[in-house]
């Protein structure tokens, strides 16, 4: 609901605050009292097209900002949410025009662009008129509309449901068509690739060892030399380490009887003796099992060569050409069961092409039981507000071509504004002001499913008088009731109907012409709407045909 508006040096407005409560508002005023002005400066915070020219005279800006509070509009509240403009369930939007320069938009105090500004504000405000811009209009909001009449919220999650489980499942199998044009080259290439590397890849698991092995047989020869060597100066030799250490002992052991401090090199020399005769038979042992196999050896080359020429075509480690085998294998199992994947997909989008199809048929047919309803409900309504003949219908006929989230509905508001003419869509078959009085029948007959809390009425009584004025009055009031209605109008019976008055008023000085818009008492009502019914002079018949005016709407 529209709460606050605050509009600065906008035409012939220097500064105007407003606060608006529920209900149905009229707002009033002499001709050429500048009425549409507050219109105009609502349709700028909607995003509409903003000229420098709007900007009062002498001044290098305008600024237009409207609040709403947001108890009867979740859908806003989660638009905000969704573009993080959200700010403590406030909701302030405001266009600043510049002379030079292009106009700028906020929502919240952020910077908004003017597409996010009207998609917050269709869901905010509505305006109907002549000259404002009407969503009901647009087919989409027909759609919308029928559908939160119908009550059809399950029926319509369903249908969105069933086109998006749809559309994931072609766009999975579109994936798998056009993979398939590659895929026997890529099967080709990857079965090359697994046979090539099946019988080397595991061998990298034992790298270490293998080059171990490998540089062992390289060098056996001077192996078997060298210990031979070693094993000849410890122990086999004529002068070897072990009987030279064995004089030493015995030596020692002499020297240790004449003087038994000695005794304890004794026992240490008798200790190297043992390691050293250890060695020598380790390394005679060593000699007597190494063995020099070519054949292995070049097996170990070929193996070795193989695995590093592998592991740089692959441009890996040598140690990873197991988890690379591993990759192939996995991607050529499920290209090889890409057919059965294919066929079974298919299978699968039969079975929800058929389930969507269910979903929106049981969406038409609850579209279709509230089109008749809602057409016949609108066509009366029409009958009382000076389209005598008139007929209103809402074509709903299945198109497969528009199968979509939405259903597979064509959807269409269509009048015949007079006796005899054929029906027609909505923006051709009627004048302005008859636009106006079929979307005031329309919002009242959907007044308790509709989900804009803030309707604005501009002229919707253009060509009308009398009993139907009143009639339109009590209609506004009725829609008010249950939504925010502000009535822009020149009848006396319309504005008699509202819960509240706005009266403007323009002031004259020497050089300068200033609007105001301010609200009006019970007596000021009385007041104004004499004035509405008697022009410039008002007599005690005016007022007293005012108060019996006003007096139905007061009970």
């Amino acid at each position: 609901m529209l709460v606050h508006l605050a509009i600065r040096d906008l035409v012939i407005v220097r500064e105007l605050a407003l606060e608006l409560a529920p209900g149905m508002t009229a707002l009033t005023g002499e001709t050429g009292a500048g009425k549409s002005i507050l219109v105009d400066a609502l349709g700028l915070t909607l995003g509409d097209k903003a000229s420098p020219s709007l900007i009062r005279a002498g001044c290098e800006r305008a600024e237009v900002a409207s609040e709403f509070d947001l108890a009867d509009c979740p859908a806003a509240a989660r638009w905000l949410e969704a573009h993080d403009l959200d700010e403590d369930g406030q909701c302030q939007l405001r266009r600043v025009l510049v002379r030079e320069g292009r106009s700028r938009a906020y929502v919240n105090g952020r910077p908004v662009t003017l597409s996010q500004l009207r998609e917050l504000g269709e869901l905010l405000l509505e305006i109907h008129g002549q000259h404002a811009h009407q969503s009901l209009m647009r087919p989409a909001a027909q759609r919308d509309l029928l559908d939160a009449y119908a009550g059809a919220d399950a029926e319509r999650a369903a249908v969105a449901e069933a086109h998006q489980a749809l559309q994931s499942a072609r766009a999975e199998l579109e994936a798998l068509r056009e993979a398939a044009a590659d895929r026997h080259n890529r099967l080709d290439y990857l079965r090359f690739q697994v046979e090539e590397l099946t019988p080397v890849a595991p061998l990298a698991a034992e790298l270490e060892e293998l080059e171990a092995e490998h540089g062992r047989l390289a060098h056996a020869e001077r192996l078997q030399r060298e210990t031979a060597e070693l094993a000849a100066a410890l122990v086999d030799g004529e002068e070897d380490i072990g009987s030279r250490l064995g004089r030493l002992q015995r030596q020692l052991a002499e020297l240790a009887e004449l003087d038994p401090r000695l005794a304890p090199l004794g026992e240490l020399l008798e200790s190297a003796a043992i390691q050293v005769e250890e060695a020598g038979q380790t390394l005679r042992h060593y000699h007597d099992d190494l063995a020099i196999d070519p054949a292995r050896l070049q097996t170990l080359d070929e193996q070795l060569g193989r695995l590093h020429e592998l592991a740089r075509k692959h441009r890996v480690e040598t140690a990873e050409l197991p988890a690379l085998l591993e990759r192939f294998q996995e991607e050529l199992a499920r290209l090889e069961r890409a057919d059965e994947n294919l066929a079974a997909l298919e299978t699968r989008i039969g079975e929800l092409e058929s389930a969507y199809r269910e979903a929106a048929a049981a969406l038409s047919r609850r579209r279709r039981e509230a089109a008749e309803r809602l057409s016949q409900t609108v066509s009366e309504r029409m009958q009382t507000l000076s389209m005598e003949g008139g007929r209103f219908a809402v074509q709903c006929e299945p198109d497969p071509e528009l199968a979509g989230r939405h259903g597979s509905d064509r959807i269409a508001f269509q009048v015949a504004a007079n006796p005899g003419q054929p029906l027609a869509p909505l923006a051709e078959a009627a004048s302005g002001g008859e636009l106006s009085r079929i979307a005031l029948a329309i919002q009242v007959a959907t007044a308790d499913c509709g989900d804009i809390p803030t309707l604005i009425f501009d002229e919707v009584d253009v060509g009308i008088g009398g009993a139907v004025a009143e009639i339109v009055g009590r209609l506004l009031r009725r829609l008010g009731e249950r939504r925010q209605v502000l009535c822009v109008t020149h009848l006396p019976q319309v504005a008699a109907q509202a819960h509240r008055h706005l009266q403007v008023r323009k002031h004259r000085d020497a050089d300068r012409t200033e609007t105001a818009i301010a609200p009006l008492d019970a007596e000021q009502r009385v007041q104004e709407i004499a004035r509405m019914l008697g022009g410039v002079k008002i007599t005690e018949q005016t007022l007293a045909h005012a108060r019996e005016m006003m007096q139905p709407a007061a009970e």
